[in-house]
């Protein structure tokens, strides 16, 4: 494919300049050899997300919203770095909430910036992760010391330790900045003995013994990165509460409690490969990201193109938990579970076979999977194409074979709707999530990465 925020490294009134030379017979003094991010590949940025994802899963504390956290800080840092050298971008300084200044760089000392790239996702990486194993806290290293093998030898000393110091100050300054958003450490606190969950009739309550409190109930009211507020894409309302086979919130526990007795084969495939559970997999946010990290390679992008694509999804997706969370901490809705073990059928269960974990640990309205699969569809739709097909092998090292999809929105309404066939949402949940999926992805489409 073309990526059209690429740009060519020879301006054109220096080719003019050259043409002139030319002509008149005159030689040319050799030009050096071209340093716009665009002209170096996204190896550097893809083998880091690629980490990433292996943290994420093997961290303890690395619940969803804080792993969305985690990939927008991650994605934020390697544009931020890289866009100096990147023609025709410019920063996200004054467009994040509370983003005001970044370090400004030097760029009559030059800069190779997969060098930068890889000092700033090395430092972003630690800072995100501390509480990682020491066999990680090694592979961070190892990667990290990778890169400056294979790029120290090529580049000029002072070039190198510029860019070594830029790409750390980067980092610096936005971890700095993230301590304030309300979910720094959040690893440590996903489960606040402080908060006290409302009772009432068709109010969630945990079917856990070992997680009797909600996963972060305060989530929603942290600082988006994009969004003005947490509440800026809301969700209708859910059908009230009601207990009677005629009404619509009867309705839809039945439909639930029917596909559960009755999935296909295909549709227990569909819940296991979209279930995307912490401590097993690298989260359902991880997912898209493993998504567009096998497309960056394929498609052989440039840094440039890959910078912007992992800030706009690692942006998008932890706005849609934000949002999401902030409309399950509102409606406080029971899960399905429950009311069908209440009201229809007792011993009803979903079933080991479709998620190992069972149904997670916070209210149900609205479908988490649902929220941040739309809004990444409605980002990668954006920078590939409404009709981009792909092949998605994120769970080839569980078993799972891969799944083939025509385009990023039906593969975001499979992952929606799986949460139907796994029996932990009902369709309310799934489609209203997908409209605030979308509105949270059209807010970063607004902003300004090009001039």
């Amino acid at each position: 494919m073309r990526f059209p925020s690429t740009r060519p490294f020879f301006p054109r009134h220096l080719m003019r300049i050259a043409l002139a030379f030319l002509l008149l017979g005159t030689a040319l003094i050799p030009v050096r050899p071209a340093t716009a991010t665009a002209n170096y590949d996204s190896e550097v940025a893809t083998a880091w997300f690629n980490l990433a994802l292996q943290l994420v899963k093997s961290t303890p504390g690395y619940t969803p919203p804080v792993a969305s956290r985690a990939y927008a800080y991650l994605g934020l840092a390697l544009y931020e770095t890289v866009q100096p050298g990147a023609v025709g971008y410019q920063s996200l300084v004054g467009q994040l909430n509370g983003l005001e200044q970044l370090p400004k760089p030097n760029t009559q000392t030059g800069f190779h910036w997969p060098s930068a790239a890889n000092f700033a996702l090395a430092a972003t990486t630690r800072y995100l992760f501390p509480s990682t194993t020491p066999e990680n806290l090694a592979a961070i290293d190892a990667l990290e010391a990778r890169f400056v093998a294979e790029y120290q030898p090529t580049v000029e000393p002072v070039v190198f330790a510029h860019s070594k110091i830029w790409g750390r100050s980067v980092a610096n300054t936005l971890f700095a900045w993230s301590k304030s958003d309300g979910g720094h450490a959040g690893y440590v606190h996903n489960f606040p003995d402080d908060y006290t969950a409302p009772n009432g009739p068709g109010l969630w309550e945990s079917v856990s013994e070992t997680t009797p409190q909600p996963l972060q109930p305060y989530w929603g009211a942290n600082r988006p990165f994009v969004l003005p507020t947490g509440d800026t894409c809301p969700a209708a309302s859910p059908f009230p509460y009601s207990e009677d086979p005629n009404s619509d919130f009867y309705l839809e526990a039945q439909e639930v409690y029917q596909v559960g007795k009755t999935r296909t084969p295909e549709q227990t495939d569909i819940a296991l490969y979209w279930a995307d559970d912490p401590g097993i997999t690298a989260t359902p946010s991880g997912h898209w990201i493993a998504i567009l990290t096998q497309i960056l390679r394929q498609e052989e992008a440039p840094l440039d193109f890959a910078a912007e694509a992992y800030a706009k999804l690692g942006l998008t997706v932890a706005d849609a938990f934000i949002t999401c969370w902030q409309t399950k901490y509102f409606y406080n809705m029971e899960r399905p579970v429950t009311y069908i073990r209440s009201v229809i059928d007792p011993t009803w269960n979903t079933g080991a076979q479709v998620d190992p974990v069972g149904t997670p640990p916070f209210p149900e309205y609205t479908s988490g999977h649902s929220v941040q699969s739309a809004a990444a569809a409605t980002v990668l739709t954006s920078l590939f194409g409404n009709d981009y097909a792909f092949i998605d092998n994120t769970h080839a090292a569980l078993g799972l074979a891969p799944r083939a999809f025509g385009s990023f929105t039906a593969a975001a309404e499979e992952a929606a709707i799986s949460r139907l066939y796994g029996g932990i949402h009902y369709r309310a949940a799934i489609e209203q999530g997908m409209v605030q999926g979308r509105c949270v992805g059209e807010h970063t489409l607004a902003l300004q990465f090009h001039d």
